[in-house]
């Protein structure tokens, strides 16, 4: 069953570290004030098959799905 939040960043700048991760940070702790468990974050680069991957598993195992970033300029 689902349950919970999952944090889904998406940004190839984040996989190559050329970015801290901040809005995660700032989201997992925002979640906590509100009470709503979260238990997966997970971080995905600027490709939409990669992404369309993500997207069907965080489906699978989350109630909630909160997505930041997006296409980039990275390919």
């Amino acid at each position: 069953m689902n349950q919970g939040a999952e944090i889904i960043c998406v940004g190839t700048e984040l996989l190559l570290g050329d970015i801290v991760n901040t809005n995660a940070q700032f989201l997992s702790q925002q979640l906590a004030q509100l009470g709503i468990p979260h238990y997966y974050q997970t971080v995905v680069g600027d490709n939409p098959v990669r992404l369309k991957r993500v997207l069907a598993i965080a489906c699978e195992r989350s109630q909630i799905l909160i997505f930041t970033g997006g296409f980039g300029a990275y390919p």
